[in-house]
């Protein structure tokens, strides 16, 4: 972990993954397009060193994955389940059918949910049955209709956590192949209206090329986590949570903002010292190589470093954080103090893990039941509040040079 002070931060600090620059990734989408469940059949042997005999996961195949799962994990899945649909629902309730009248005119919008959505479980480095909790979960409780999941050399914790999840369909498709199907639709995989879920720099770069195509809810990796801590902090805790996210791709990154070098220096000898029997440090140590640490002064230069970089996981375990989480708007997703464990937002606290990287946080929040309803508007007058609006909107038609429309509301008018 390189470690620097307020006024040298280095200017890799903010600098975010090339998508644009990945060139291959056009290749593969266009390769899906044309040639539909071959071309993700063979970017799925190249990439993940997997042959797929079907693309569909069956019934039986799921009821055999509940038999090679242990009833411990899937009762862990169960109540992780439970508290992101309970989550899910408290937001839903939060969105509420509108009704109202102006100048006379009965105006208002409906919460309409979409009709399918792909969600997309990666799969690469680990299976991550959280991840079919967290985007199938919300979905569901939106009201979504159709619901797919796509996720390479799944196993069957995945499978579980799918159908547990109320998943329709479950393919074996993953990387920018997965992606694509989901946006276009192959023999097998159902196009879909929306495509959400976290993945590695490319299919984050895939989901940035078919947006519009489909709809997407963000970008949504490699994982990132900045730490803002005091000398009330857990310097072991700090590490730990650092290494959370290190683990998860050679390109997750891992920011610490604190008020002294000794502290950042405890912090770099736990991690190093967990390293060494850490299962995964083959990972976790690259990307660890590549974080950093900034020393500041004040907790205003901690906010300033933060707000810019805008970060996907944001904790902030300082004395009073959280009497002063309010300094901070652009995040991901909020942990406070030294007890709130972003690996419990990872798994089962209710909040989402999908969320936002490359500080998308700026103008997005994390994946939610929101993401899976549209808010329509309506309107509706009769001949009189006809009169209310049509003088304006002649008026205004005319100014812009628009005599249709001018002409559309003039003929309107009472006789």
């Amino acid at each position: 972990m390189k470690i620097s002070d307020y006024k040298n931060i280095d200017e890799n600090f903010f600098r975010n993954i090339e998508f644009e620059t990945i060139a291959s990734v056009n290749e593969i989408i266009n390769d899906v397009k044309i040639y539909g469940d071959s071309a993700v059949i063979k970017y799925s042997k190249k990439f993940d060193d997997f042959e797929n005999k079907s693309l569909l996961v069956t019934r039986e195949e799921i009821d055999n994955a509940y038999k090679n799962v242990d009833l411990s994990v899937q009762n862990a899945i169960k109540t992780a389940i439970e508290n992101v649909r309970e989550f899910a629902k408290k937001q839903l309730g939060c969105l509420k059918n509108l009704d109202t009248e102006i100048n006379g005119a009965a105006l208002g919008h409906r919460i309409i949910p979409i009709e399918k959505a792909g969600c997309y479980i990666p799969g690469g480095n680990y299976p991550l049955p959280s991840t079919a909790v967290m985007t199938i979960v919300p979905a569901k409780t939106a009201g979504v209709k159709q619901v797919i999941a796509c996720s390479p050399k799944i196993q069957n914790t995945t499978i579980v956590a799918c159908d547990m999840a109320g998943a329709d369909k479950i393919y074996r498709a993953g990387g920018v192949q997965a992606v694509a199907a989901m946006a276009f639709g192959t023999e097998t995989i159902e196009k879909t209206d929306k495509i959400v879920g976290p993945g590695n720099k490319f299919v984050t770069a895939a989901k940035k090329q078919v947006y519009g195509e489909c709809g997407i809810d963000f970008l949504a990796g490699p994982s990132e986590v900045l730490i803002v801590a005091d000398d009330t902090a857990n310097p072991e805790f700090v590490a730990a949570d650092m290494l959370a996210q290190c683990e998860h791709d050679k390109d997750a990154r891992a920011y610490l903002i604190c008020f002294s070098k000794e502290f950042a220096q405890n912090v770099d000898e736990k991690a190093k010292q967990m390293l060494k029997n850490l299962p995964t440090c083959e990972i976790a140590a690259v990307s660890y190589e590549k974080s950093f640490a900034v020393v500041v002064d004040t907790l205003e230069q901690a906010v300033e470093i933060s707000e810019k970089r805008a970060p996907e996981h944001l904790e902030i375990c300082f004395k009073d954080a959280k009497e002063k989480m309010n300094m901070f708007k652009n995040y991901g997703s909020l942990f406070i103090g030294n007890y709130s464990a972003e690996v419990f937002g990872d798994y089962c606290a209710g909040t989402n893990h999908t969320l936002p990287t490359n500080m998308v946080a700026r103008y997005s929040g994390g994946l939610s039941v929101f993401d899976f309803v549209k808010v329509q508007t309506y309107q509706y007058a009769d001949l009189k509040s006809a009169q209310n609006l049509l003088k304006t909107a002649s008026v205004i038609a005319e100014a812009e040079g628009l005599y249709a429309h001018k002409n559309a509301a003039d003929i309107r008018k009472e006789k």
